[in-house]
Order: C-alpha cells, then sequence, then structure tokens
C-alpha cells in the first residue's frame, strides 16, 4: 500500500471545522484523519499536527477535553489506544491539563512489558508527557524505549529521548546487570558502567582503553576483576522481568538486551586490560559459548559479545587464555566467532615461531593434575583424589585413615572452603577440555600429522589430561601399531616398545581386516574403551556404483534431513554450510577443505517444501534438505552453487576464469575419501527423519511415508553395520541376552507379552504379530544402560537400542501410557 497522503478534503474539512471554532467537530476530524493514516505519522499528517499546534492555548485545552472524552473510540487495540494518547500528547503541549494521565499510564504499564515497539504507536510521545507532568519513567519502560531506539528504522527524536533518559545505567530485566546496578552505587564505578556502554566498536581503541586504565586505577584491579566476573557469573540466566512477545516475535526472553549486550562487551574488553588470572579466562570462555546458545527465531543468541570475549581472551598473554582460545576453537561453529578464534590462534603462533597445530598442544593445561589423570590435595586431614575416569573427571575423598568417604568431609567445607571450591572448578574445566581434545584428536586423521617421538611423549602420551585420551588410543610409531596397556606402549603381542622416531594416529584404512580385529580383540582383552570410534571405525571404500558414475557419489543422495541438526552436525565436523531459505537465493554446497590433501569435499543439498510455515521455521528457513551427490575438486576450484529451492548446480565463474572439473573418484586418497564419507554417512544418521518415531505418519500430509518406511526399517548404512558386529560381541554378555538374538538387520528382543524387532540403525521397533509398529520416544539425554565393557564411547545410538531392549525385555513392567496402549 502507498504511503498516506492526507487529501485536499481533510485539510479543507479541518480548517473549516477550525475556522468555526468548534473544537468537537475539530477533534472528530482530527482522530478521522489518524485513523485513515493507518499508523503512518508524517507527510500530510505533519500538516494536520502543525495546524492543531497553532491553535492558541484555550482552543487546544477545548480540543484536548474533546479529544479525551472520545478516547473510548479507540477501543481495545493496544497500538489505536497509544495513538489516541499520542494526539493527546502532541495537542497537550505545553499546557496544564491532563485529562488521560491514568490512561497514559496503564499504556506505559503494557508498554513496560514488550521487547520493542512500532515507529508509529508514538510510545515516545507518552514517554515525554510523562516526563513533561514530572513523572519519572518506570525502569522497565526506559528499557523498552532504549530498545527501540537501537532499532534499524529508529526516529531521531526517539534516539533523542533515549539519550536523555540515564537512570538507571543499564536497563532492568536481567539478573547480571541488576546485580551490577546494585554493586555499583558509587560514583566510580557509575563511571565504570557508563563506560561500558561505550563499547560500540568491533574492537577496543586506544582512547576506550586509556579511559577504562584510569578507572581501574582507581577502584582496584583486584576489587574490579571479583566483582566483575560476579556479573558474568549471572550472564544467561532466565530474565528477572519476563516480556510478553507478540505472534510474530521469536523468543525474546532467551535472547540479550541489545542495550545491555554494549556493556556486556565493554566488561569482556575491560577483564582484559586486569592483570592475568585463571579465572578470567574461564568467565570468558563461559561467556562466549552463553553467548552463542541458539535462541528460536533469531539463531546464536548475541555474537557481538561473544566475539567480544574472542578478543578478549586474545589480549591477554597467558597459558590460561591461551587455553581456552583452543578450546573454543573445537567447539564453537558460527562462523564470524571461528573465524576470529583461527586468527587469533594464527596470531599467537606466528608470535611464538610454532604451527598453529603446535599452539592448540601446548594450550593445554594439566589443572593441576600431577601425574596421568590423576592428582592428590591434603585438605587437613582429608585427602582429595582428583581423577579422570573416561571423559569425566571425578572428585573423591579419603579420611585420616585412608578410608574412602562418599561426601565432601565436613572439615573440609567448614576449614577449606576456598581449596574445595577451586577444586570443583578444576573438574569442571577439566570435563569441558577433555570434550574438546577428544574431538580434536577425533580430527586428526585427516590432518596428516606426525610428531617426533619425544613432543610426542611430552605432548600427548605422558601430557596430564591429554593423556588420559592418547592411552586409550592407537599408535604407528615407526611403522608398528602400539597401544598403551599395563603402564607402557605395548605392541599386539604385548611385547613392549619402548622408544621411536616418528609417530602418527593410527588408521583403519589400508590395513588387512585380520588386523584390525586382531586390534579390537586386544583393546577388549585390556579393558581399554576408546574415547572414539578408532580400532572400530568405518571404512568406505569405493563401490562399484560409485565407479560407474566416476567422479561423484550417490551412495547418501535421496534422504531428508532436519535442516538445523544437519547444519550443527556439519559446523561441528569441519564443514561449512548455509542455511537454506525459503526465498529467491542461492547458495553453495555443503563444503570441507581438506588443505592438507589439496581438495575440497562438497555434498549437493537442497531445501525440501514450498509452503511457508509447514515447511520452514516463521523466518523462512527451511526444516528440511533434500541430499544429493558427494563429490570432490581441488581445494581452490570455484564454488558451485544452486537455488535453495533446488535445481542443478553450477560452477560460479568469475574474471574469465575456466571451469574445473571433479576430481574422479578413484583418484582421492583411500583415507581422505573415507573420512570424507563417513562424516556425511554421520549427517544421515543422525540428522534423517528416518531417526524419529514419531513420524511413522510420514510427516507433513504424509508425503514422507515412503521414505520414512524404508529409511527406517531398510537396509544398514556402514555406522550401522558397525554397531551390528559390535552386538555380536557384546548381546551374549548382557542379563538379557537369553531373550535376544541378531537376525540381519534387527535384533530381535522376547518380552512376555511380544517379540519385538529393533532395526539397528534407525532404533525403530515393529512388535509381533504382524510387524506392527510400536513408538517410543527415546529421552532427549538417556543414560546408558549397564552394558559392561564397550569398546568406544559415543554412539548414542547404540544406547538408544540397548535401552529399549533392556525395556521391552520386560515388557510386563512397563508403566509409561503411551507404550501400554501399544502393546
Amino acid at each position: 500500500m502507498s504511503a498516506f497522503r492526507t487529501p485536499r478534503s481533510h485539510m479543507d474539512r479541518l480548517r473549516n471545522r477550525i475556522a468555526d471554532g468548534d473544537m468537537v467537530r475539530v477533534a472528530e476530524e482530527a482522530l478521522r484523519v489518524m485513523d485513515s493514516s493507518r499508523g503512518t505519522w508524517g507527510g500530510g499528517w505533519e500538516q494536520v499536527l502543525d495546524q492543531l499546534r497553532a491553535l492558541p492555548a484555550e482552543r487546544r485545552r477545548e480540543l484536548l477535553h474533546a479529544l479525551a472524552d472520545r478516547f473510548g473510540q479507540a477501543g481495545d487495540d493496544t497500538e489505536d489506544r497509544c495513538r489516541h494518547l499520542a494526539l493527546c500528547g502532541l495537542v497537550s503541549e505545553g499546557l496544564d491539563d491532563d485529562p488521560l494521565a491514568a490512561e497514559r499510564h496503564r499504556a506505559l504499564d503494557d508498554l513496560a512489558r514488550r521487547q520493542t515497539f512500532w515507529y508509529a504507536a508514538r510510545f515516545d510521545v507518552l514517554a515525554r508527557a510523562e516526563l513533561a507532568a514530572g513523572r519519572p519513567l518506570a525502569a522497565p519502560v526506559v528499557a523498552v524505549v532504549r530498545r527501540a531506539a537501537l532499532d534499524a528504522y529508529r526516529a531521531d527524536d526517539l534516539t533523542a529521548l533515549a539519550r536523555q533518559l540515564t537512570d538507571p545505567v543499564l536497563n532492568v530485566g536481567e539478573a547480571w546487570a541488576e546485580q551490577a546496578m546494585r554493586d555499583a552505587t558509587a560514583p566510580d564505578w557509575q563511571a565504570l558502567l557508563r563506560h561500558l556502554l561505550t563499547a560500540t566498536a568491533s574492537k577496543p581503541t586506544a582512547k576506550w582503553d586509556k579511559r577504562a586504565r584510569a578507572l581501574l586505577d582507581t577502584l582496584g584491579p583486584d576489587a574490579v576483576r571479583e566483582t566483575l566476573l560476579s556479573w558474568l557469573a549471572l550472564v544467561g540466566r532466565p530474565r528477572t522481568l519476563p516480556l510478553e512477545p507478540r505472534a510474530w516475535e521469536p523468543d525474546i526472553n532467551s535472547a540479550y538486551d541489545p542495550y545491555n549486550a554494549t556493556a556486556l562487551r565493554g566488561l569482556a574488553w575491560l577483564l582484559s586490560l586486569l592483570p592475568p588470572h585463571p579465572g578470567t579466562a574461564r568467565a570468558l570462555g563461559a561467556l562466549v559459548e552463553t553467548s552463542l546458545r541458539k535462541v528460536a527465531g533469531i539463531g546464536p543468541r548475541n555474537p557481538k559479545v561473544a566475539n567480544a570475549g574472542v578478543v578478549a581472551l586474545a589480549r591477554i598473554d597467558s597459558e590460561a587464555a591461551l587455553a581456552e582460545l583452543a578450546r573454543l576453537a573445537t567447539r564453537v561453529t558460527y562462523k564470524n566467532t571461528a573465524k576470529l578464534l583461527d586468527t587469533a590462534l594464527e596470531a599467537r603462533a606466528t608470535a611464538l615461531g610454532l604451527s598453529r597445530e603446535e599452539i592448540e598442544e601446548l594450550a593445554v593445561p594439566a589443572y593441576g593434575l600431577t601425574e596421568v589423570g590423576r592428582a592428590t590435595h591434603r585438605l587437613g586431614e582429608a585427602t582429595a583424589l582428583l581423577e579422570i575416569q573416561g571423559t569425566r573427571a571425578v572428585l573423591g575423598w579419603r579420611t585420616a585413615a585412608g578410608k574412602p568417604v562418599k561426601s565432601v568431609p565436613a572439615a573440609v567445607k567448614r576449614d577449606h572452603a576456598d581449596e574445595l571450591k577451586e577444586l570443583k572448578t578444576a573438574v569442571k574445566d577439566i570435563d569441558k577440555m577433555l570434550s574438546a581434545q577428544s574431538e580434536r584428536l577425533d580430527r586428526q586423521f585427516l590432518a596428516r600429522r606426525t610428531w617426533p617421538y619425544a613432543v610426542w611423549r611430552e605432548r600427548y602420551l605422558d601430557h596430564p589430561l591429554v593423556g588420559t585420551l592418547a592411552r586409550r588410543l592407537l599408535w604407528t610409531i615407526d611403522g608398528r601399531t602400539a597401544g598403551y596397556a599395563d603402564g607402557e606402549l605395548r605392541t599386539l603381542a604385548d611385547e613392549p616398545l619402548t622408544d621411536g622416531t616418528r609417530v602418527e594416529l593410527w588408521h583403519p584404512v589400508g590395513r588387512e581386516p585380520a588386523e584390525t580385529v586382531a586390534w579390537r580383540d586386544w583393546l577388549e582383552r585390556h579393558g581399554i574403551t576408546q574415547p572414539f570410534k578408532q580400532a572400530h571405525r568405518e571404512v568406505y571404500l569405493l563401490t562399484d556404483a560409485e565407479r560407474a558414475t566416476r567422479t561423484y557419489s550417490n551412495r547418501f543422495a535421496a534422504h531428508v534431513l532436519r535442516q538445523h541438526q544437519f547444519n550443527s552436525l556439519a559446523a561441528l565436523r569441519g564443514w561449512r554450510n548455509k542455511l537454506r531459505l525459503c526465498v529467491d537465493d542461492s547458495a553453495p554446497p555443503a563444503t570441507r577443505e581438506l588443505p592438507q590433501w589439496g581438495l575440497r569435499a562438497e555434498y549437493w543439498i537442497e531445501g525440501d517444501g514450498e509452503e511457508y510455515g509447514l515447511d520452514t521455521t516463521d523466518s523462512g528457513t527451511y526444516l528440511r534438505l533434500r541430499t544429493d551427490q558427494v563429490r570432490f575438486y581441488p581445494v581452490d576450484a570455484p564454488e558451485n552453487w544452486a537455488h535453495c529451492y533446488g535445481g542443478e548446480y553450477a560452477m560460479g565463474l568469475r574474471d574469465g576464469q575456466d571451469p574445473v572439473a571433479p576430481i574422479p573418484l578413484e583418484d582421492i586418497p583411500p583415507l581422505a575419501l573415507s573420512e570424507v564419507l563417513r562424516d556425511v554417512d554421520l549427517f544421515v544418521g543422525v540428522s534423517s527423519i528416518g531417526n524419529d518415531p514419531t513420524w511413522q505418519d510420514g510427516g507433513p500430509g504424509g508425503r514422507f511415508q515412503e521414505y520414512w518406511t524404508s529409511y527406517g526399517f531398510g537396509e544398514l548404512n556402514q555406522s550401522a553395520e558397525t554397531r551390528r558386529l559390535l552386538l555380536e560381541r557384546l548381546v551374549p554378555r548382557l542379563a538379557i541376552a537369553d531373550r535376544c538374538t541378531l537376525e540381519g538387520r534387527f535384533l530381535h528382543v522376547k518380552g512376555d507379552r511380544h517379540t519385538y524387532k529393533i532395526h539397528l540403525g534407525s532404533g525403530n521397533i515393529l512388535r509381533t504379530p504382524n510387524d506392527q509398529y510400536l513408538c517410543i520416544v527415546p529421552k532427549s539425554d538417556p543414560s546408558a544402560p549397564r552394558t559392561g565393557y564397550l569398546p568406544y564411547e559415543g554412539d548414542r545410538m547404540l544406547a538408544v537400542i540397548l535401552s529399549k531392549a533392556m525395556m521391552l525385555a520386560e515388557d510386563t513392567r512397563i508403566t509409561d501410557p503411551s507404550i501400554l496402549s501399544q502393546l
């Protein structure tokens, strides 16, 4: 619709009513003009307001009361009522009459529960009227005005109003900000908060730092650090004043207040100017992760704050800060923040004359561990034992007599509270770092890293933390494979291997199957659970179909994946991907660059569906993807692009570039091919809608029924085949072994009510008779069943299958009504 224009008839009628001196008729005509404006203030409407403002004071007073008498005509719509109140406010400027003060106050109370407001509602006029009446705005109203003033489409007078509102310093509604305002009551602390709000650039300037240092000198670095860290600990907590989102708004209660977010950036920068401290690095790392947490309808909560945390860590010259940067580099998938982390680590590596990989290795702290995976701390008469068990750190206690106790001794709580707090913090830090290091090690297969033996022992095998992972993996030392058992590196024949020259991570590609099976037996014999699949790692060899297609693989084509889950998983595995939107736009395929191999792998995908809201999120992002080919190109080849809706991929050429042909699959090194296809298999195995037990109806319109059935009960992929081989060894040891048999694609479980078949790929269940589908939705984080020894960690589907098997073997004890109704 076109912008509002005031017809001459409106202007003429209004002018005639004013000339008649009939303010009742003037009020009616003004309201008629306002209604016809459809909420647009400007253009001809400004001419109307100019005429009304030009009236003598007494006439305006009459007009004000006439408008007030007609307030009931505004109805119940908040926007309409506010426009009516705003018109009254504009007419009454300079008058001492305020007939709608109570209504205005109620409207502002309603405003206080909003994230922002549309400028056409002119809440700013109501706010100014309150101030003119000598009544300060309530803190929640101040917060809304400030947020609205940050909007890209804000008006100048709204910005000017926001600048007037200096109390409170920060917006209320967030726990950290309210705590900051309670703590910062002294003038110098108030000045510090105001300075934090000037952190509007991407990184601090010399001028910003100079002012910050002056404040730190006045307040004292230790006092500032202790106080600021207490504020950061509250970031991300639920809002203290929940907002009321409108139908079209995202999850605003989980987002940061954008006004306070500027202060958070300044807070991060300020911490980087303090003397290095482990607590500072830890808090900044947590701020980065909290700020990147996904919010429905928004995406990452606040990338600018996350980036400020990375900038701050990069400015701190300490081992703890470097460790946080290295840890975050393995966890962060948001593109811009990941790029900042890469830049920071590369800069640190260059400064020290090391490679990026070496920096990541040297950045791993010991966290007080005095030997691999273990440390003891004497606290009075008690002894704390900090041990790494698998991928978790555990804190245990012993009395003076050496007797184990389950809980923290009372004397420790009373006399050693600070040391106890540090130990508990170390446990949390170790858990985070173990997860990050496990993922880093899993990526080393494609990094083609080798290490001098002595360096490898120092940074891996004998490192207090990394050693707990490295000692559960297999390594190739001068061509001989070895694992760590009984205190030494040992060969397959359990002979000690005490020295070497070069070391690399062992991979099953190119090994004889008998050797791989033998190492699996070795791990089992020594009771070693690997942190991820290595000896049991899937190997993807070329198929006849792939030799026939020559340059592409269709092995993982024609699947339907949940887009957001695929996108997150791809990022974690080092792939670059762009979310597909249901708009007229193009995107490259999901890609993983392998610079050590000179390759770029591509997985061709497209958005699925065309119905907005059914096939997309409210913001227009596709919920599902359809998959196509996997291809390889030289790493520097121009990118392929295709429409987000789907269609043929074509190479984007510029400046006279020639097209580059895909590399034949037979020319791809077997390890690189296997690892890329393993990634893609993982994407499908985790993200496919066929894994969702609630989709037995085929999803929207039933159009995925055929795919869901074929995937959920069809042939096993390579990962599921590995799972089947493991279950062949595992099932006989289970307490329910006499009720279980493995046949083809299924684990058969005999219950008292029925016999069940659990698919080894999807975990979906069929029950007798007639293979009726049984829907059991696993918990989001199911507890691993007690199955005894497992050779590797991380197979969530294996845990799901085993937990379902144990439940169904005792189906007479099931109490869940949703399951009982199907039995």
